[in-house]
């Protein structure tokens, strides 16, 4: 939902025809005369809002409301590459007589999805690492293709005339060890969608391969990210500062997305639609009409973000959030730590001989 409230005018940046304005956040200490803005815990709570606007299998729309751009960043960022998944990283092919390479083969397979929670892999300190039974899980993939015998006289299709002519994800065939069939009783590992083509075959092209799938994240390669897509927007704000005429409402409705602008059918009087003002995409071109100049103000909410993500593997889009809170969390103990260990080896010398220099750190 869009505020019901007018926004405080500090946090709007303004959308004007031909530049933005006021994008630099303005609440810290020292820049409102005679305001304290230092940052405060109770008010942070206070200010702070995360809500779910939709959630499919697949997909979450989620508003986060009260941080820092640069907070929200992190977060889409941590998302994208910092949150681990499994996929598979070796690819041992002992018979590939198909069109496609080995290489090639390889990469479409290290792209499969797989529904593998990573909180039941452990990671491994290096590739050069023995697989075990925590760090890897290993498939096989063999199949044949032949002729059908029973096929259809004058038929043309690959599916009737052949058996197995499609190398599919579903004919990845997890192989346990050790305890890993305790571990992964309630949800055996494979790809995510069993429906995705690896790849074409004909009588007498064979491919056999074994597969090993660990834990990574997607900074190493893309194929360890969980989400398809991870993005974010400011909402939008309209305020209309003036009537806008009855003869010129429905060209007014047009200068914007489909949603965005009501118009009363009895009395032709123009408003924003609280919930469509949402999928505005501020194009300002109302502000290229000299009729509208004055009666509307565009602008965007600097700290209402509107996330749009789409898992692709085994999380569920509304654990994302929270996974990425929780890589965030590591981050910053390791530097607080690290700004404590810096404490206690230079805090005496610097009370005594006066302050460290940077280069000495």
């Amino acid at each position: 939902m869009a505020p019901k409230n007018p926004i405080d005018p500090r946090r709007v940046v303004g959308i004007e025809a031909e530049r933005v304005a006021h994008v630099s956040s303005t609440d810290f200490p020292g820049h409102y005369p005679d305001e304290d803005h230092s940052w405060d815990l109770k008010k942070f709570k206070k200010n702070l809002k995360v809500k779910v606007q939709r959630l499919s299998n697949r997909s979450i729309d989620f508003d986060l409301v009260g941080v820092d751009a640069s907070i929200a960043n992190a977060f889409r960022r941590i998302m994208i590459a910092e949150v681990p998944t499994v996929a598979i990283e070796h690819v041992y092919v002992w018979n590939n007589t198909s069109v496609i390479v080995d290489e090639v083969m390889a990469q479409r397979l290290g792209l499969v999805p797989l529904n593998v929670d990573p909180a039941l892999v452990s990671m491994k300190e290096s590739p050069a690492d023995t697989a075990t039974d925590r760090n890897t899980i290993v498939f096989d993939l063999k199949l044949t293709c032949e002729r059908n015998p029973s096929a259809p006289k004058g038929s043309t299709k690959p599916e009737e005339l052949y058996i197995n002519h499609e190398l599919l994800s579903k004919h990845l065939t997890w192989r346990p060890a050790g305890e890993q069939e305790e571990v992964f009783a309630d949800n055996p590992p494979a790809p995510t969608n069993p429906d995705i083509v690896l790849g074409k075959l004909r009588p007498g092209q064979e491919i056999e391969m074994e597969l090993h799938a660990v834990k990574g994240v997607g900074k190493d390669h893309a194929k360890f990210s969980p989400v398809a897509t991870a993005s974010y927007r400011l909402l939008p704000l309209i305020t209309i500062t003036s009537p806008i005429p009855p003869q010129h409402a429905e060209q007014f409705q047009k200068c914007f997305s489909p949603g965005v602008i009501r118009i009363d059918q009895r009395t032709q009087e123009v408003s924003v639609d609280p919930v469509g003002v949402r999928n505005d995409t501020v194009s300002r071109e109302v502000l290229r009409h000299p009729e509208f100049a004055d009666k509307v103000k565009l602008g965007r909410v600097r700290d209402w973000f509107l996330f749009n993500v789409e898992s692709e593997g085994p999380y569920a889009p509304e654990r994302l959030l929270t996974e990425s809170v929780k890589v965030m969390r590591e981050k910053i103990a390791v530097m607080r730590r690290a700004a404590e260990a810096l404490q206690e080896q230079f805090g005496g010398a610097g009370a005594a001989d006066g302050d460290v220099e940077m280069a000495d750190v």
